[in-house]
């Protein structure tokens, strides 16, 4: 029998707190430890419940899923307790909101990239600039962001189905892990991104169809996905092989464009005189002034 909406967000309750729990020992929450006979290594239950100020039936209520009514101060008490950070105490928040009925806002994602924005990235001469939106379907990317794309625009994956989707490419296909160099961590994080916005979007069905696709065909999904770790997607350092110009450190900033719901102007800055500023350029010479518009996502 399949689950339904309300039994799948009582899960996902139940799994983020009980591995949040799990994680810190007693000496990291700095209570005292009597004994040798623990059974688990991370909190138990009545400590949790002890460190946030509230009792235990209310904590085992909490964390068997039923987050309905909870206050702001319970949440904060909760979040503290459990030491989450900053992505963590948003999910929880979100997966809090998302068990109110009075709470419960459809999440609306543009699917569309406005002309204004696609004139912009293609403006964005100097730099690999593209849009996606969370489920990282790559809506829209300026010509030298297809170029340095290129692996994932000419896989396989996508030559009868759009539009092209990092997320897919990363694990289904096997040219995934030659592209990022630092797989391992591009696998993490891209699970925890999807983690993160199934408590902002939990009736997402696309975003359901692409979790349920890649927990079927792929074990690396499947057991990041049960971590149940969130994270913020908004700057870093990502690490890429392409085939023409070789191996690339490229920092990235990640913007949420405030006109178009659920999506997100991401960009590649090389520090200046650097390798990867050379190989940018390179690839941008060889890109021909035929390559296909912005729009072609």
């Amino acid at each position: 029998m399949t689950d339904t909406p309300k039994q799948n967000l009582a899960a996902e309750v139940r799994e983020f707190l009980s591995t949040r729990r799990a994680r810190i020992t007693p000496r990291q929450a700095g209570l005292p430890v009597y004994g040798g006979n623990r059974r688990v290594a991370g909190l138990r239950r009545e400590e949790v419940a002890l460190l946030a100020g509230m009792s235990v039936d209310y904590y085992i209520r909490l964390e068997r899923g039923n987050l309905s009514g909870a206050s702001d101060s319970v949440l904060e008490a909760l979040a503290h307790a459990l030491q989450l950070d900053e992505a963590e105490r948003t999910h929880l928040y979100d997966l809090a909101r998302a068990s109110t009925p009075s709470g419960r806002r459809p999440t609306v994602t543009a699917s569309r990239v406005r002309p204004t924005i696609l004139r912009l990235l293609d403006a964005m001469t100097g730099v690999p600039a593209y849009v996606r939106n969370a489920r990282f379907d790559v809506l829209a990317a300026n010509q030298l962001g297809r170029a340095l794309y290129a692996p994932v625009y000419d896989s396989p994956l996508f030559g009868r189905r759009g539009p092209v989707n990092t997320a897919r490419f990363l694990f289904l296909d096997p040219a995934g892990k030659d592209f990022w160099t630092d797989w391992e961590k591009g696998a993490d994080d891209s699970v925890a991104f999807l983690r993160t916005e199934t408590g902002r979007a939990p009736h997402d069905r696309a975003l359901t169809d692409l979790i349920g696709e890649l927990t079927t065909k792929s074990d690396d999904f499947a057991r990041r996905w049960a971590r149940h770790d969130v994270k913020f997607h908004r700057s870093g350092v990502k690490n890429l092989h392409h085939p023409l110009v070789g191996d690339l450190a490229l920092p990235y900033e990640a913007m949420d464009l405030p006109s178009d719901p659920g999506l997100r102007l991401n960009f590649y800055t090389p520090e200046p005189d650097s390798r990867e500023q050379e190989a940018l350029a390179l690839l941008a010479s060889w890109t021909t002034t035929a390559a296909a518009p912005s729009g072609n996502g």
